[in-house]
C-alpha cells in the first residue's frame, strides 16, 4: 500500500505482529491555511479488507508553510507581464520584478505564480505601481530558460489555481522538468507551427496529441520526431497574441512541464506495483 498525497506524508512503515496486515504512520494538514500537523498510524488487513485509522499528536505548525506544496496551474496564461527590473541583491538573492495587472488582483504575499512556467513566490507587492517581486534560487536560474530574460522582455503570468477556477487547459505544477530549444517557426495561414529539440530523457514523456506545458502555456503535442529528439506544436492566431512563445526566435530556449501522469505510470511500472516493468532509456 502507498499514500501519496501533498496533504499526506509517510513518516514510516512500522512492523505489525498480526498477519496479512500493514502499518504505516503519516500526519495530515488538517487545515490548509492553518498547517497544524496530525500523525495517525493507518493500519490495512488484506485478509478482511479493512483499514483503520487512529489518532495520536499534533506537531507544532511550521513557521512559514511552503506555498509550492499546494500550487497547481492549468497552463492557460492570464497575462503577458514585462521585467522591470531584474539582478542580484545585497544579500546575494537573484530578484525579478514584474509589470502586471491582471495578477495583482487579490494577491497576497506568499503566493504562487508561474513565471514562463516556473513556480515562483511573491515577496513583494505594489498595486499602486503595478508590480510584483519574485526571487529566484541559482537552481532555478540553472534549471530554465529564466536565464534568457532581461529587462524590458515579456512573460507569461499565471496565478495559482483556486478550486472555483474553470480548467481549461491541464495540471501544471510550474515545476520545469528541462528546457527545449526552438529549432522552427513555420507559419500556415494565420497558425504557426513550432519545432522544438529536448533531451532524450524529457522526450520520452511526450506523446502525440498529449498535454505539455512551454513556457507555461497548456498545448497540445502535435508529432513527435524520436530521430531528432524534437517535438512539435500548432498556434492558432488568438493564442498567438496571448503569450510569449511567437515572440521568441529559432534557437531560443523554452521552459518545458511534461505531463505528471507519464511521470506517475513510468514509477509504479518500474516498482512493479503492476507486474510490469519498464526498460530502461
Amino acid at each position: 500500500m502507498a499514500i501519496s498525497s501533498p496533504n499526506f506524508t509517510v513518516i514510516k512503515t512500522l512492523k505489525s505482529s498480526l498477519p496479512s496486515t500493514s502499518q504505516f504512520q503519516f500526519f495530515v494538514n488538517t487545515h490548509l491555511k492553518c498547517p497544524t500537523k496530525t500523525i495517525f498510524t493507518l493500519t490495512f488487513r488484506s485478509s478482511q479488507s479493512h483499514l483503520f485509522i487512529t489518532s495520536h499528536r499534533k506537531l507544532k505548525p511550521r513557521s512559514k508553510p511552503n506555498p509550492s506544496v499546494r500550487s497547481l496551474f492549468t497552463g492557460i496564461v492570464e497575462e503577458m507581464g514585462e521585467i522591470e527590473h531584474l539582478g542580484f541583491e545585497k544579500d546575494g538573492g537573484f530578484q525579478m520584478k514584474i509589470n502586471a495587472k491582471v495578477c495583482l488582483q487579490n494577491l497576497n504575499l506568499g503566493d504562487s505564480i508561474s513565471v514562463n512556467g516556473t513556480c515562483l513566490t511573491v515577496t513583494e507587492f505594489d498595486t499602486k505601481t503595478s508590480n510584483f517581486t519574485v526571487g529566484l534560487a541559482p537552481e532555478t536560474m540553472r534549471k530554465t530558460s529564466l536565464v534568457e530574460l532581461e529587462k524590458g522582455s515579456l512573460v507569461n503570468l499565471e496565478r495559482a489555481l483556486l478550486p472555483s477556477t474553470r480548467m481549461g487547459g491541464h495540471f501544471v505544477q510550474g515545476h520545469v522538468d528541462g528546457v527545449g530549444v526552438i529549432e522552427s517557426m513555420e507559419p500556415e495561414g494565420d497558425s504557426l507551427w513550432i519545432k522544438v529539440k529536448t533531451s532524450p530523457e524529457i522526450l520520452k514523456y511526450i506523446v502525440p496529441k498529449g498535454y505539455i506545458a512551454v513556457d507555461g502555456t497548456s498545448l497540445t503535442v502535435v508529432k513527435v520526431f524520436d530521430e531528432e529528439n524534437c517535438f512539435n506544436f500548432m498556434l492558432v492566431a488568438y493564442t498567438q497574441h496571448k503569450i510569449v512563445i511567437p515572440l521568441k526566435k529559432v534557437g531560443m530556449k523554452v521552459n518545458l512541464e511534461v505531463d505528471i501522469l507519464g511521470k506517475y505510470v513510468e514509477r509504479l511500472l518500474s516498482s512493479g506495483s503492476f507486474g510490469g516493468s519498464v526498460a530502461s532509456s
